[in-house]
């Protein structure tokens, strides 16, 4: 969940192991790993956190995100069904929509 908007959802092992939305990637790669030898992605963000009051236009992570696309400013993602998980972002089609997919657990 980023700004009160979920961004990712779907099995916890998956989503924690391979998120695909880029704020979800980020959010899991700060976490410490299970085991100090474990190798670890580690995503670092630039710029501020948005005011919650105050969001940005089109997708609220966009001013943060490495992976930005110019309709990210313009257009709110729907959250929508993409490889067996539900994903609000630009980057990923539509497949079908997260009412009719079934699916649940772990917002990222």
């Amino acid at each position: 969940m980023y700004l009160g908007r979920i961004v990712e959802m779907g099995d916890a092992e998956t989503v924690a192991r391979a998120p695909l939305h880029p704020y979800a990637h980020a959010l899991f790669s700060a976490s410490l790993p299970a085991h100090p030898d474990d190798a670890r992605d580690e995503a670092i963000l630039a710029g501020e956190v948005p005011s919650p009051l105050n969001p940005p236009h089109g997708c609220a992570f966009h001013p943060r995100c490495p992976r930005v696309l110019a309709r990210c400013g313009e257009e709110i993602p729907a959250l929508r069904s993409h490889d067996r998980r539900a994903i609000a972002c630009h980057l990923y089609k539509q497949v079908e929509t997260t009412a009719a997919s079934g699916v649940g657990a772990a917002p990222g």
